[in-house]
C-alpha cells in the first residue's frame, strides 16, 4: 500500500508534499475547533477532546526524535497474535520504516487464523487500510481504531462480520484489546500521522512472527496456505523497509504490483512487474527461509495443536501481574490491577478454556460486566463520534461506512472471516513460498532500496488516479483524505 499522493517519489523518499507547515496547522487548528465544538454533543457521554487530543508524552517525543524522526511523519502497525505484540513503525527522516515502539496486547480472542463469519470471535488476520474516518474518539473502550475488515479480500473469499477493533478496557471479542493507556498513545501516533499529511497508515495482522520457526510450529495448520500468502507481504517490508502496496486479484492479495490493467478482487489477475531489485530481495530471503524451514522440519521440530480450546491471549506482561487471589474460579479478574504497560480492568475473562456454557463463537464470554452507556457509540458518518471522518473526508455519506466505528453493546459486535485462499504465483515474478525472516528490522542483509515504481492499477470499482490508498485492503468506508477538505492550500 502506498498512501495517496505519493506515486512513484515514495521508494525515493521524495514526497514530502503533504508535510507543509500551513496545511499541518490547518488542520491541527481545525481538529481541535471541531472537538471543542462537538464536546457538548451526547455520544456516550465521552467528549472527543478528553482522550483523543491527549498529547504525546515527553518521553514518546524523545524517543521519536533519537530515532531520527519526526512526530507526524507517517506510521505502520504490525500485529502479531502468538506473542501477543502490536509494533508501531515509524518513517525516519531517510524515508524508511523502523521500529517505534512494541506493545504489549492485552487480550485478544479466538484461535490463530483468519476471522471467517461474524460470532466466531476470530480477531482478523490481513493487510487493512486505516484512514480517519476509521478512528472512533467516543469509542465504549475508551478510544478505537477499527481495522476495516472485511477488506477487498475478506469480501471475495466470503467472509463476514464487522465492528472488529484495536482498542482499550483490555476485553475483546474479535478485537485487539490494549489498556486505556496503551490505545491512548497509539492513537496519539496515528493523530499525528494525519496532521502530517499521511492519508492512511497499514495495519499488518499475523498470526505470530513468521519465522521459519514458526512456520515449522505450525506447519501442519489448515490456514498454511493463507499464512504463507500473508508472509509475502510481511517479506516485502522485511527486505525493503516500506509499506507494500497491496491489490487484490484472483481472491488472492498481490503487493506492490505495477500494471497498467485493473486490479479486481475476484477476477483474474492483469499482467504485472514487480520491480526487480526488491523482487530480488524478496526471493533471496524466501530461499533462506525456506532452506531453515526444511532444516528445522527434518530435524524434528515439534508442532502445535491445530485447536487449542482456548480463548485468545494476553501478553505475559499482563498474565504476570495479576495475581492468583485476583482471579475467581471462573478466570475473570476481581479487582483492577496495576501493570508495567497500563491497568487491567475488573472484570475481564482471562484467556483460557471456553466457559462449558459458552459455545464457541459466543460474543459474550469476554466481554467486560461494567456498566456501559445507554447511547450507542457515534459512528464514523454521524454525531461527534466521526468528527474525524467528517472534518477530512469530501462529505460523501455510504450505508457501509458504519464500519466505522463499534457498538455500545459488546454483544452486538459481529465479527467475521472466510475459508483461506492459496497463495499463487505472481504474474511475471515467481516467487519462493513460506516462511519468515527470524529476525527483526536490524539483521536484514537482503534489505535494498528498490527502484520507483508506478502505479496504474486500484482494485476500487471507481477509477483513481495512481498513487491512490492500497486497492487490495481498503475498508467498506469512504476515504477520509487530507485532499478533500485542504487540497486547495497544496
Amino acid at each position: 500500500m502506498i498512501n495517496e499522493g505519493f506515486g512513484t517519489a515514495f521508494w525515493s523518499g521524495e514526497f514530502r508534499l503533504n508535510r507543509r507547515p500551513l496545511l499541518r496547522s490547518l488542520a491541527a487548528s481545525a481538529v481541535f475547533a471541531a472537538a471543542l465544538a462537538l464536546a457538548g454533543c451526547e455520544t456516550d457521554g465521552t467528549a472527543p477532546s478528553a482522550r483523543s487530543l491527549q498529547p504525546i508524552s515527553s518521553a514518546m517525543l524523545a524517543e521519536i526524535e533519537k530515532k531520527n524522526m519526526s512526530k507526524e511523519s507517517p506510521i505502520l502497525v504490525r500485529l502479531f497474535k502468538e506473542e501477543a505484540e502490536l509494533e508501531v513503525w515509524k518513517e525516519d527522516k531517510n524515508g524508511q520504516y523502523a521500529l517505534l515502539k512494541t506493545y504489549p496486547i492485552c487480550r485478544w480472542s479466538g484461535e490463530l487464523g483468519p476471522k471467517i463469519k461474524a460470532g466466531d470471535r476470530q480477531a482478523p488476520e490481513g493487510f487493512y487500510t486505516i484512514t480517519p474516518g476509521l478512528m472512533n474518539p467516543n469509542s465504549n473502550y475508551y478510544l478505537a481504531i477499527n481495522t476495516g475488515f472485511p477488506n477487498s479480500y475478506d469480501r471475495a473469499n466470503g467472509r463476514t462480520g464487522s465492528f472488529l477493533m484495536i482498542h482499550g478496557n483490555c476485553s475483546s471479542a474479535g478485537c485487539y484489546a490494549m489498556t486505556d493507556e496503551q490505545i491512548a498513545e497509539i492513537y496519539a501516533l496515528a493523530r499525528e500521522s494525519f496532521f502530517g499529511g499521511q492519508r492512511a497508515f497499514q495495519i499488518q495482522a499475523y498470526p505470530f512472527r513468521m519465522t521459519p520457526l514458526n512456520m515449522a510450529r505450525h506447519r501442519n495448520s489448515p490456514h498454511m496456505a493463507f499464512w504463507k500468502m500473508l508472509k509475502e507481504g510481511y517479506d516485502h517490508f522485511e527486505v525493503s523497509r516500506h509499506e507494500p502496496k497491496v491489490d487484490v486479484c484472483e481472491k488472492r492479495y498481490v503487493f506492490d504490483a505495477e500494471t497498467n490493467g485493473r486490479f479486481t478482487p475476484a477476477a483474474k489477475c492483469p499482467e504485472y512487474q514487480v520491480n526487480e531489485d526488491l523482487m530480488a530481495a524478496v526471493t533471496e530471503k524466501q530461499q533462506r527461509d525456506d532452506k531453515q524451514f526444511a532444516e528445522l522440519v527434518n530435524r524434528g521440530t515439534a508442532t502445535v495443536a491445530i485447536k487449542t480450546g482456548s480463548d485468545g491471549g494476553m501478553h505475559p506482561a499482563f498474565l504476570s501481574a495479576i495475581q492468583p487471589y485476583n482471579v475467581d474460579s471462573d478466570g475473570v479478574v476481581r479487582a483492577r490491577v496495576a501493570a508495567g504497560p497500563g491497568t487491567i480492568p475488573a472484570n475481564i475473562r482471562l484467556p483460557s478454556e471456553r466457559a462449558p456454557d459458552q459455545p464457541t463463537g459466543s460474543l459474550a464470554i469476554a466481554e467486560p460486566m461494567v456498566p456501559r452507556s445507554s447511547a450507542q457509540v457515534a459512528s464514523a458518518d454521524s454525531g461527534s463520534g466521526g468528527w474525524f471522518r467528517n472534518l477530512f473526508s469530501s462529505g460523501s455519506s455510504q450505508a457501509s461506512s458504519s464500519n466505522a466505528a463499534e457498538k455500545a453493546s459488546p454483544t452486538s459486535q459481529p465479527k467475521a472471516k472466510a475459508k483461506p485462499a492459496a497463495a499463487k504465483p505472481t504474474q511475471t515474478a515467481s516467487r519462493s513460498k513460506q516462511h519468515t525472516d527470524p529476525q527483526h528490522a536490524s539483521t536484514n542483509p537482503g534489505a535494498i532500496r528498490p527502484k520507483p515504481q508506478v502505479q496504474e492499477a486500484n482494485a476500487s470499482p471507481t477509477p483513481a488516479a495512481s498513487g491512490s490508498l492500497m486497492s487490495g485492503a481498503q475498508p467498506t468506508v469512504p476515504t477520509g483524505g487530507f485532499d478533500n477538505r485542504f487540497g486547495a492550500w497544496r
